[in-house]
């Protein structure tokens, strides 16, 4: 695929997510815990920049734009570029560094972790509203979103937290 077709899918891509963001963010339940409006304008900006990063390769221990990423290193370098927080280590590590977020109160930006290889909190995501998350999947698909309520992620979803205020 040429460089253009494929910048102006990434952007087409990027535009429909922030609709889809933008909407998703001035959703309300009436009785849900309220975090801070910091907290949320935050996660947002975490949740768009990772949005900016689907397509990029995967690469197993790869940490940025220039190598690829994989699960731990896309939620590193989305945290440190888009809001200045450092998460460090495994999607296991970032868990036990995290607070837990009831799933009914999904905020953007918070993380979504999985046991997607036979061990607790094996993978990790970034929940960008909607129902839907940024991961860097595997070597085929690279970075995506996918649905939380996919057969395939709802049957390994461990839990949902948050490292914001």
């Amino acid at each position: 695929m040429n460089d253009q077709v494929y910048s102006r899918r990434r952007w087409g891509r990027l535009l429909g997510c922030m609709t889809l963001l933008a909407f998703a963010g001035c959703a309300t339940r009436p009785g849900a815990s309220p975090r801070s409006l910091n907290s949320s304008r935050t996660g947002s900006d975490i949740a768009l920049f990772a949005l900016s990063l689907l397509d990029m390769p995967y690469v197993s221990g790869g940490r940025g734009p220039a190598t690829g990423f994989d699960c731990s290193g896309l939620v590193s370098h989305v945290y440190l570029q888009a809001a200045g927080i450092p998460l460090r280590g495994s999607a296991a590590s970032m868990a036990k560094a995290a607070r837990p977020v009831n799933p009914a109160d999904l905020m953007a930006g918070d993380l979504l972790f999985f046991n997607t290889l036979g061990y607790s909190f094996s993978h990790v995501g970034i929940y960008v509203g909607d129902g839907r998350f940024v991961h860097a999947s595997n070597p085929r698909t690279g970075v995506r979103t996918d649905r939380l309520d996919s057969k395939y992620y709802a049957s390994r979803f461990e839990g949902a937290k948050t490292v914001l205020s």
